[in-house]
């Protein structure tokens, strides 16, 4: 993609839920129908008949399509009806915002995210691989699936569920064979399915100030009058089981010191989404970030009049060290004498259309940042 070309609508984030019969990851996909913040979900399955949204089972049949209600969508699919169906949930007038596909008898996870990152579909853009784990029978399920160590190598998150049930030594369990997988996956205990749904997609976005400020809704009404009954009382403390670390900074961001921290992500971290200014050497464009696990791209798009050129990060994970992290990327700051912008005296000297030696170093180090740019109608550079 030419990073001077108009941008692209925003890209709908799929997302992959993975785990064992018995795992939980049902209950956690009706836990997030119940709790999407906003958001328009799409659901991939091949059978409705676990789905449930308001306490009702809906039933259905392969290749149909249904509404769940507050504008959600399901569809029963089989693995090779795949990119029909995303085609048909991408369509503008659906205007969902995430989607999310369950891999029972659909296929290997790893074989879905392939499918994912090889899909020619423009709007959607990979949403990371979740594995779901039963805690309290991670022994005997792997007694009878030795693939689930091939499952936590691949996973970009790790639910371990149901730790009421497990001691303190069968978490542990799971926890090593995450590190022997040679995953950095981030690793988020849970119980009954209850994740926090900003670990997977973002909030629905809402006009400045509407978010702090707005009058109750029928769902939020009924979110927390199930959360009494749950017992999870404000989303039973969602948060604690991870970590979300803001970063703003007013200086030009230098493009090979991010790589570089971009490259060795610590273990833990799940995802990294916002804006980063690479300076004066590209005027035109701010570049979204988007990470989740060992995925990344930028996005180019044009500053708006009289935005504010900063970088804005949100990075979110488990078990990370946030003073770490800030101090990691105030060392990618650009010193002075890099940043392109400093270049002005010795580029009115050299005259018009001429490239000083600082331009010509920031658009070597761009090289990095490039390669993560989504070319028009191809795939990843």
């Amino acid at each position: 993609m030419n990073p001077s070309s108009p941008p692209r609508s925003p890209q709908i984030p799929v997302v992959v839920l993975a785990g064992f019969l018995g795992s939980g990851k049902t209950t956690l996909l009706n836990h997030l129908l119940r709790h999407r913040a906003g958001n328009r979900i799409g659901v991939v399955v091949n059978d409705f008949g676990s789905i449930e949204i308001d306490a009702m089972t809906v039933s259905g049949q392969v290749g149909s399509t249904v509404s769940l209600g507050g504008g959600c969508l399901c569809c029963a699919v089989d693995a090779s009806e795949l990119d029909t169906y995303l085609e048909t949930l991408t369509r503008p007038a659906a205007r969902l915002d995430v989607i999310v596909i369950e891999a029972s008898g659909l296929a290997e996870p790893q074989e879905l995210v392939r499918m994912i990152l090889a899909s020619d579909n423009p709007h959607i853009v990979y949403g990371g691989l979740v594995e779901v784990v039963d805690a309290a029978e991670f022994t005997a399920t792997r007694e009878r699936h030795p693939e689930i160590d091939r499952h936590l190598g691949v996973a970009d998150l790790v639910v371990l569920n149901k730790t009421d049930r497990a001691g303190d030594e069968e978490c542990a369990r799971v926890r090593q064979a995450v590190a022997d997988s040679g995953s950095t996956a981030a690793v988020v205990p849970a119980t009954y399915g209850r994740i926090d749904p900003e670990l997977l997609f973002d909030p629905a976005l809402r006009p400045d100030g509407e978010e702090k400020a707005r009058q109750l809704t029928f769902e939020d009404l009924y979110l927390e009058e199930r959360a009494q009954e749950d017992g999870e009382g404000h989303g039973g403390h969602l948060h604690t089981a991870y970590e979300s670390v803001d970063f703003a900074c007013d200086v030009p961001m230098d493009p090979r010191r991010l790589m570089e921290f971009l490259d060795s992500r610590p273990e833990g971290l799940y995802r990294i989404k916002g804006y980063v200014d690479f300076g004066a050497g590209d005027p035109a464009n701010a570049y979204g970030v988007h990470a989740v696990g060992r995925f990344l791209r930028f996005t180019p798009r044009a500053w708006t009049r009289g935005e504010s050129r900063l970088t804005r990060l949100v990075l979110i994970g488990s078990g990370i060290d946030a003073a770490a992290l800030r101090k990691q990327l105030d060392g990618c700051r650009a010193a002075a004498d890099t940043d392109p912008a400093a270049a002005e005296p010795d580029r009115a000297q050299a005259g018009p259309g001429r490239e000083t030696p600082q331009d010509a170093a920031h658009e070597r180090a761009m090289w990095g940042v490039l390669r993560y740019v989504q070319q028009a109608g191809g795939d990843d550079a």
